[in-house]
C-alpha cells in the first residue's frame, strides 16, 4: 500500500514527540561532556536535562541507513546514491557512516582525485558569484543524497570558495522534564593490594556517581520539508526524500533505545503520532520499507548509485 503524503501538503515542519521511559527501574544516565557533565538547565519552573544531543542523535539516524555486517546500506535502501571508500580493494569507510559525510578526508584528500575532480567540475561555474542552490542540490543527490537530509559542509577552498553549506533537513534530540539526581557510587576493588597507588590503577579506589530520574522524558524529531521542498529536485524526489526520513525516525524507534551502558530506554506507545501536522501516523517499519525501495526505484536516473573511491594516503 502506498503511503499518503498528502496530509504533509503545506506543512512547513513534520514534527514527532515521542515519550520514552527506561525498560527496567526509573534511572537513566545521560549524555555527559568532559568540561560540563550533564546539561541540566531550566525551562521555566521546570528543572530539565539534555538526555541525547542533536549531534548525536544525527549520528543515529544515519546509522539505521548502514548494514555494517555487509559493509553496505541496508536492503530498503540500496540504489540510494552515495561513496563508498576503498583501501586495497576492501571497504574502509563511506559517505554514510563518515562524520562529514562527502567532505570526509577519506573521500576528498586521498591520491585517489577521481571523485574529487568530478565536484570540482560540477560547482566550476560557482567558484565566483552566488551559489547555485539547485545545482549544489541535484549534485548531493546524484552522489550522496544522504547530505540532503543530514547536511554537508563542503570547505574545501577548490569547490566554489569553500561556500558549500546545506543544513540539516532532519533533526532530532532528547530531553528529559522535572528531573532529579540519583546519587549513587561504589568502590574499584583490588583484592591483592587494597592500599595500593591508586593513579597506576592499585588499590582499593571508591567513586562517585550520577544518574537521574524524570516525570517525562520525549525523543523530538523535525524533518523540515520547508527545506527539503526549497531543493526544486521535483516531486518524486521530494517524496524520496520525506520518506527516507520516515524510514530514518522509524528504523531509529524500533531499533535498540540503548544510548549508553545505563540509558537503556522504550517507547510508551508503539503508535507514533505526529503533532504537527496534528494526526499524521508515523508508518510501520515493513510499510515505510516497501515505499522508500519504490521511492529510490522512481528516482535512480538522478542518482548515480554507489560511487567508490580508492583511498591511499598522502
Amino acid at each position: 500500500m502506498s503511503i499518503d503524503l498528502s496530509p504533509c501538503d503545506g506543512v512547513h515542519r513534520l514534527l514527532f514527540e515521542v515519550a520514552l521511559r527506561p525498560i527496567q527501574g526509573a534511572r537513566f544516565q545521560p549524555t555527559g561532556f568532559p568540561d560540563l557533565g550533564a546539561a541540566t538547565y531550566q525551562a521555566g519552573a521546570q528543572a530539565c536535562l539534555l538526555v541525547e544531543s542533536a549531534q548525536s542523535m544525527a549520528n543515529r539516524l544515519e546509522a539505521v541507513a548502514w548494514d555494517g555486517d555487509a559493509d553496505d546500506l541496508m536492503t530498503d535502501l540500496r540504489g540510494l546514491s552515495y561513496v563508498r571508500v576503498e583501501q586495497d580493494g576492501r571497504y574502509l569507510t563511506s559517505s554514510i557512516t563518515e562524520a562529514h559525510r562527502i567532505n570526509s578526508p577519506y573521500i576528498l584528500e586521498g591520491k585517489d582525485r577521481s571523485f574529487f575532480d568530478t565536484l570540482v567540475k560540477a560547482f566550476d561555474a560557482m567558484q565566483q558569484g552566488p551559489i547555485d542552490r539547485r545545482k549544489l542540490a541535484s549534485t548531493l543527490l546524484r552522489y550522496d543524497a544522504n547530505s540532503l537530509l543530514h547536511g554537508v559542509f563542503l570547505a574545501k577552498k577548490e569547490l566554489a570558495g569553500g561556500r558549500l553549506r546545506v543544513p540539516r533537513a532532519l533533526s532530532a534530540f532528547v530531553e528529559a522534564e522535572q528531573i532529579e539526581i540519583a546519587a549513587s557510587g561504589g568502590v574499584k576493588n583490588d583484592h591483592v593490594n587494597p592500599g595500593g597507588e591508586a593513579k597506576s590503577g592499585f588499590g582499593n579506589v571508591p567513586f562517585h556517581r550520577e544518574e537521574f530520574t524524570a516525570e517525562r522524558i520525549t525523543a523530538y524529531f523535525n524533518i523540515d520539508l520547508h527545506q527539503i521542498r526549497g531543493y526544486g529536485l521535483g516531486d518524486a524526489v521530494t517524496r524520496m526524500l520525506i520518506l527516507l526520513a520516515l524510514y530514518k525516525v522509524r528504523a531509529f524507534l524500533s531499533g535498540a533505545l540503548r544510548f549508553r551502558t545505563a540509558c537503556d530506554l522504550e517507547l510508551v506507545d508503539e503508535q507514533v503520532t505526529a503533532r504537527r501536522p496534528v494526526g499524521f501516523a508515523l508508518p510501520d517499519a515493513a510499510a515505510l520499507g516497501a515505499a522508500v525501495r519504490d521511492a529510490i526505484a522512481a528516482c535512480t536516473e538522478h542518482m548515480a548509485g554507489t560511487t567508490t573511491v580508492s583511498f591511499v594516503g598522502r
